[in-house]
C-alpha cells in the first residue's frame, strides 16, 4: 500500500480546504464588486452578481467536501463529531474549531440567499454582511491548523485572493450607506 493511498482523504481534504479559502477570497471579492449600488460588467460575460453566487456556491460545496473527508483520514480520525461540533477535534482545537464554525457560517449564510423573501430583503443584506467575518475565520483556519502554512506556495495565492477582498471590504466599511431618498409627500386631492 503506496503512502499516498494510506493518506488519500488527508490529501482530499487538504486539497478542498486549500480550494475553498482560495474561491471564498474571489466569491468575497466578487460579492462586494456587486454591492448595493454598483453595477459592474464583465464584457461580453454579463453582470458580476452570477459570478459572485456561481463562487459562493463553490465554497459551500468545498468546504463541505473538506470536512466530509477528513472522516475517511485514518491518522486525524476525528469521527462525525470532530468535524461537526466545534474545538472537539484532538488536532489543534482552537484551530479547526474557527474552521468548523467559519464553515457554518458561510454555509448557512451563503444559503440563506435562497430565503431572502422570507427573511426579508434587509434583515438578509444586514446578516449577509457577516460573511466577510466567517470568512476571515477561514483564514485564520487555515494559517492555524494547516500543515502548509508555511510554503510559499500557499501563502502567495491566499494573498493574490485575500488582499483584493480585504481592501474592497475595508473600502466598504470605511463609507458611510447611501441616504434612502425621502418619500413624497401626498397630498390631498381636491374635488
Amino acid at each position: 500500500m503506496s503512502i499516498a493511498s494510506i493518506h488519500i482523504f488527508w490529501i482530499l481534504s487538504r486539497g478542498t480546504g486549500i480550494a475553498a479559502i482560495l474561491v471564498a477570497g474571489l466569491a468575497v471579492t466578487a460579492g462586494l464588486l456587486a454591492g448595493r449600488g454598483r453595477l459592474i460588467k464583465l464584457g461580453k460575460f454579463g453582470e458580476i452578481k452570477p459570478l459572485h453566487e456561481a463562487l459562493s456556491l463553490a465554497t459551500i460545496v468545498l468546504v463541505a467536501a473538506h470536512g466530509l473527508l477528513l472522516i475517511g483520514d485514518s491518522w486525524l480520525n476525528p469521527g462525525l463529531s470532530g468535524i461537526a461540533i466545534p474545538f472537539t477535534m484532538d488536532y489543534r482545537p482552537f484551530w479547526t474549531g474557527l474552521g468548523t464554525i467559519a464553515g457554518y457560517g458561510l454555509m448557512i449564510l451563503g444559503l440563506s440567499y435562497y430565503a431572502r423573501k422570507w427573511i426579508g430583503p434587509a434583515r438578509w443584506r444586514l446578516a449577509h454582511r457577516f460573511i466577510a467575518v466567517f470568512w476571515i475565520l477561514g483564514i485564520f483556519h487555515t494559517f492555524g491548523a494547516g500543515t502548509d502554512a508555511g510554503e510559499l506556495w500557499l501563502q502567495i495565492p491566499v494573498a493574490l485572493t485575500t488582499i483584493p477582498a480585504l481592501i474592497l471590504l475595508g473600502m466598504r466599511l470605511g463609507t458611510k450607506p447611501a441616504a434612502k431618498p425621502a418619500r413624497p409627500r401626498r397630498t390631498p386631492q381636491r374635488a
